[in-house]
């Protein structure tokens, strides 16, 4: 597995490297995958925010239970609502600051 792996490796550096041809083809498939997600963006936005809705209504009725949370499964919920909150509201900014991170600017 880890030998067929590197080999699936090799041959995306070589191509990478010789003939740009495979990461043109990466960078089209991801354009169209892009675009039909953003047709998608609102529905996955509400369930987004229904799903977080969903854990906080979990988290309540075990508080109700007299059930043992976890932190750890606190702080994860709440760091997922931030998560939604910021893409939800700031869309634009992140959108930014990836295309920063991935192209080498400071």
């Amino acid at each position: 597995m880890v030998a067929s792996l590197a080999a699936l490796g090799s041959v995306i550096a070589a191509s990478s490297c010789c003939l740009p041809l495979l990461p043109f083809l990466f960078a089209a498939g991801a354009a169209g995958t892009s675009a039909f997600v953003a047709q998608l963006r609102p529905y996955l936005l509400v369930l987004s925010v229904l799903l977080i809705a969903f854990g906080f209504y979990k988290s309540w009725r075990a508080k109700q239970c007299n059930c043992k949370r976890s932190p750890i499964s606190t702080l994860l919920l709440w760091f997922s609502a931030f998560v939604v909150f910021v893409f939800i509201f700031f869309p634009q900014v992140i959108a930014n600051l990836l295309a920063d991170l991935l192209a080498g600017k400071s």
